[in-house]
């Protein structure tokens, strides 16, 4: 069966068949899933190959990734799949392990053509924008989401950094610290700045004393960082709170306190940005500020999708902010 035989068996045009099954608005609700449910009755399945080469459309969509061990992007991945599903789209991932070489030879291999739309997070690396303006001067949308380069005209999703960087202090604050230190992932990351601006501004307002011995910048190398932290909490005045930007750097001073046999929170508060499933099984439960991952993966294809099918297109310069949450648990209360 083709897309004729059923548009016969329907009484509709071919090109209403092909709307159905691209989720068109040029249809209604009503006959789409008239066609669906007939589709599904008859095992018809439309050739995406042949409609392919006469949209010119690839029907697939990058997905670039700085990481994947990172829970929040593997939760970002599902939110983007179900959008893509839903529109016949495949989705490719890409993963440049934090190295911002790696993230150009990807987005230089996608200005051929072989997708149709591009989301991205920035590698640590990156600086340097003009591999993404090429793409986009290419005429292929791209969204950045999560990590964003601030000085780039472009389509942005992320969350309240700076706010939950200030309500995460806050919250230790709050918990009776008075000397907080903050573990922050490559300085000049998006992400990273508004973070610890947060907590600066958090400090400022309960009229704490600001000390830049406290501000410790990691480096992504595991066996590096474990060094740095411990000798932040080897020192003669330990810290009493951590504020953690990413999970990674939380579970590390979760080994460094074991190993120190520091305890949490009786000497020690820890607080950290994080999607991790676990937070509520580690011993003593992380309180963490959850970002909405899920949500922005979807959101983020949305509008990608939205500038393919020029639905409602966002700007070009337009933000999206999604919230997140303070999950308060054993790592920072020892009630």
């Amino acid at each position: 069966m083709n897309i004729k035989d059923l548009a016969k068996i329907l009484n509709v045009s071919p090109s209403t068949i092909s709307k159905a099954f691209r989720n068109s608005y040029d249809i209604s609700a009503e006959t789409r899933e008239r066609i669906l449910a007939k589709a599904k009755e008859l095992n018809f399945q439309p050739n995406a190959f042949a409609s392919s080469l006469r949209t010119q459309k690839t029907k697939t969509i990058a997905v670039v990734l700085p990481e994947i061990a990172n829970n929040f992007f593997t939760l970002v991945i599902n939110g983007i799949e179900a959008v893509a599903q839903k529109q016949g789209y495949h989705v490719l991932i890409y993963i440049t392990h934090e190295d911002a070489q790696k993230e150009k030879d990807f987005i230089t291999s996608l200005q051929s053509g072989r997708v149709d739309g591009v989301l991205i997070s920035l590698s640590q690396g990156t600086t340097d924008s003009s591999h993404l303006l090429e793409l986009q001067e290419k005429g292929i949308p791209v969204v950045y989401f999560d990590r964003v380069l601030e000085n780039i005209d472009a389509i942005k999703v992320t969350t309240n950094d700076f706010e939950s960087g200030y309500a995460a202090t806050e919250h230790l604050i709050q918990q009776g610290c008075k000397k907080i230190a903050h573990l922050l992932f490559h300085e000049h990351l998006s992400i990273s700045e508004k973070r610890k601006m947060g907590y600066l501004q958090a400090l400022s307002d309960y009229d704490y004393v600001m000390n830049p011995d406290l501000i410790i910048t990691c480096t992504g190398n595991h066996n590096m960082d474990y060094k740095i932290i411990k000798e932040l909490l080897s020192a003669t005045a330990l810290p009493d709170g951590i504020f953690s930007s990413i999970e990674k750097l939380a579970i590390l001073s979760y080994e460094v306190c074991n190993d120190l046999d520091i305890n949490i929170p009786e000497k020690i508060k820890i607080i950290t940005f994080s999607n991790l499933e676990t937070a509520s099984l580690l011993n003593p439960s992380l309180t963490t500020m959850t970002q909405p991952a899920y949500e922005i993966g979807e959101k983020a294809a949305t509008i990608l999708f939205n500038l393919l099918t020029k639905k409602n297109p966002a700007s070009k310069n337009d933000s999206f902010i999604l919230k997140s949450s303070l999950i308060k648990r054993n790592s920072t209360s020892i009630n």
